[in-house]
């Protein structure tokens, strides 16, 4: 069960929040970070089993480089039942958003988003040699709610490792100027030869406690073919934008 744990951190990603997809969820959205503008996550991701809890904390950072253009690099430190910890793999990805929703319309926003894992220090706490993400994400707003999904292919190469493919589907809505909540179900293939499946049902909300500063979180059951019960995963963070 520690490798979903890590499995579910290396996943976790940056996005902007206009209808809050991406953090504090799994699944992404496909709003780039806006032009020449910060959004900074720091982040702490944990998988819980009966007497153990590993994870990752870090900073997740999302610069607005261009036009519907974002580059994302994720500087983790991983745990593993809070007294041992290492550097996790850092990432690397560019969001692209090429397709935009019209109002009033069915067209949604489409983005692709490749990131570049890199080898963890050691293979307590990651893969200790490069993977490569290959995704693609959709959102659409209806004024207060947003629909937000997709997924993609992980290269995944080294000793009894596999490709595996990964994707999810979430729901949000804002409520008044300051709080959002939603869910989403996300679904992962086995990143290794003899591990499982698994698949997170995940509650989420976000509350604004300035133009700055923005706190959320997500927590829900992680389940995978061989245990099933008293696993959950949780994410926090406190997102500066600027």
């Amino acid at each position: 069960m520690r490798g979903l744990g890590l499995a579910a951190a290396a996943i976790l990603v940056a996005s902007a929040l206009p209808a809050v997809a991406g953090p504090p969820y799994l699944t992404d959205d496909a709003e780039p970070t806006e032009l020449g503008h910060w959004e900074v996550y720091n982040f702490v991701i944990a998988t819980h089993t009966p007497g153990e809890t590993d994870g990752e904390t870090g900073m997740d950072l999302n610069f607005g480089a261009a036009p519907n253009l974002q580059l994302t690099a994720v500087i983790p430190l991983a745990f593993q039942d809070w007294d041992r910890a290492g550097a996790g793999s850092m990432e690397f990805a560019a969001k692209y958003k090429f397709l935009h929703q019209a109002d009033g319309g069915w067209t949604p926003d489409l983005a692709v988003f490749p990131r570049l894992f890199t080898p963890a220090s050691s293979d307590r706490f990651g893969s200790t040699r490069f993977s490569l993400l290959l995704p693609i994400w959709a959102q659409k707003d209806w004024g207060k709610w947003s629909v937000f999904g997709g997924g993609g292919y992980t290269i995944n190469p080294g000793p009894d490792q596999r490709d595996f493919w990964q994707g999810g589907v979430g729901v949000s809505r804002t409520l008044g100027d300051n709080w959002s909540l939603g869910g989403e179900v996300f679904w992962q293939g086995a990143a290794s030869i003899g591990a499982h499946d698994f698949t997170a049902v995940n509650v989420g909300a976000s509350y604004k406690l300035s133009d700055r500063w923005t706190l959320m979180g997500s927590l829900g059951p992680a389940l995978d073919g061989d245990r099933a019960d008293g696993a959950y995963d949780v994410y926090a963070a406190l997102e500066a934008t600027f």
